[in-house]
Parts: structure tokens; sequence; C-alpha cells
């Protein structure tokens, strides 16, 4: 577990930094919403008449005058996009960077193999993803109960859990992706990402592309379904696994037989 652990040590900064900045802004949200709740009902209404806009982002379903109405739009909104974006970014880069920074020399002279080495890298990205989830859910149900406000844990963790099988899924796509690379794919990644979440709000706006709900990681991570149904999409998140399943696979075909230089 040598190799884990260095891993986690040479990213600690920037799980460290993502962590703080995204479960900083769900704790400014939430802190917010005692002096806004009572503008809350006037927001719903126009938002409730904004037509498709409003149904590309599920605000048609939801009433921003519950606390949990807002915080599954506004923080839901802030962990989606922020843990995404953290977890294709290190899944893109933990195979690639041995190229990059011309230190699989190094790391492949030792006596390791290559499935060692692709299995420890993996753990490590998803002990980072799981640090961070944890973090920002205990930020997130302490802020709710400091303003006075219920904890809906149902609900709450409902899209917690959500967003962190978004992450897991995303980090096993790039994962994939990352065996091809021979340089950093921080781009990639961030594309994958932004890729996944505008087919999302496609789907969101017409039903015809509803379908794609299937192949990007926030079908079953949409807030509003998951606070109106309290529960989540089993077959949209066994889509999304089959498919964190064929980027890991991939990414020990291709490691194995690459001539890593």
């Amino acid at each position: 577990m040598t190799l884990v652990k260095h891993e986690l040590k040479q990213g600690f900064k920037a799980l460290a930094i993502w962590t703080a900045a995204i479960g900083f802004f769900i704790v400014i949200c939430v802190f917010m919403y005692p002096e806004m709740k009572g503008e809350m009902e006037g927001v719903s209404d126009m938002f409730a008449s904004m037509g498709a806009f409003t149904a590309a982002f599920g605000m048609d379903k939801l009433n921003f005058g519950t606390m949990i109405g807002f915080y599954a739009i506004e923080c839901g909104n802030i962990l989606g996009i922020g843990g995404a974006f953290f977890a294709a970014i290190i899944g893109v880069s933990v195979l690639a960077k041995e190229e990059k920074e011309r230190t699989a020399e190094f790391l492949l002279t030792h006596p390791v193999s290559r499935n060692s080495i692709i299995t420890q890298k993996l753990l490590s990205v998803m002990l980072q993803i799981v640090f961070m989830n944890v973090v920002i859910y205990l930020l997130a149900v302490s802020s709710i109960a400091m303003i006075g406000e219920e904890v809906l844990w149902k609900e709450v963790s409902l899209l917690h859990l959500a967003n962190f099988l978004v992450q897991a899924e995303l980090a096993g796509i790039c994962f994939g992706v990352s065996a091809f690379l021979k340089r950093n794919g921080l781009g990639i990644g961030i594309g994958i990402a932004a890729m996944m979440y505008f087919l999302n709000i496609v789907a969101n706006l017409t039903e015809s592309a509803e379908m794609l709900k299937y192949l990007t990681p926030f079908g079953y991570a949409d807030s509003a379904d998951i606070v109106t149904n309290v529960s989540l999409d089993g077959k949209m998140i066994a889509c999304g696994m089959v498919l964190l399943f064929i980027g890991v696979l991939t990414a020990y075909q291709i490691y194995n037989k690459k001539d890593i230089q």
C-alpha cells in the first residue's frame, strides 16, 4: 500500500482545497437561507413560469420556500458540479502523470506489477472522493442544524449519496481515459464532466432526449427527482456502474499493454 499512501500524500493539498471550497460555499448557502426564507415563495412562482429553463434544472418540481427545496437546488448544484470536476481531474491524471512527470521509469523498476500499480492508484482516487464527500456531508448537516432547521436525513443523505456515485462514475471513466494519455489530461477530464452535465440538461428539456439520462451520471443525481420521490433510480445507477466498470477494465487492459516511455 506504499503507492496508495504516496498518492494520498501527493494529492492532499488539492483535495483539501477542493473540499474546503465546496464545503465553504455549501455552508454559506445554508446560512443565507433564513434571510431569504420569506422571499422564496415569490422566487418559486417566478421560476415556475420560466418554461424550459425551469425544467432544465428541475426547479418546477421544488419549493424554494422549504429548506430541502432550497438546499437541493443551490447546494446540490455546487456539490454536483464541483465534485464532478474534482473527480474527473484526479481520475484522468493519476495514470498519465507518470509519463508526463517522467517518473514512470523509477516506478516500474520496483518489484511491483502493473496490476498492483493500477489497483493502488484507483484506490487512492476513490479514497479521496470518499474523504471529500464525508467532510462535506458533515458540514452540510451541521450547518442546517445550526440555523435551526430540521434535517431531513433521508432526503439529504440520498442527495449526497447520488453525488458520490456521480463522482465515482466520472472518476472511473476518466481513469480509463488516463491509461491512453502520455501527458496531463486536465482539459479532457473537465470536458468529460461538463459534457455529462449538459447531456442531463438536454434530457430535462425534451422528452425525446430523456434516454440520455441513462448515459450521464447526472441523470440519477437530479435533485428535484430525489427530493420528490425520496429515492434513487436503480436502473440509471446500474447503467452508471456499468460505465464505471468499463472505464476501470479499460485502464487495466490498456496500461498493462502500453509502451510506457
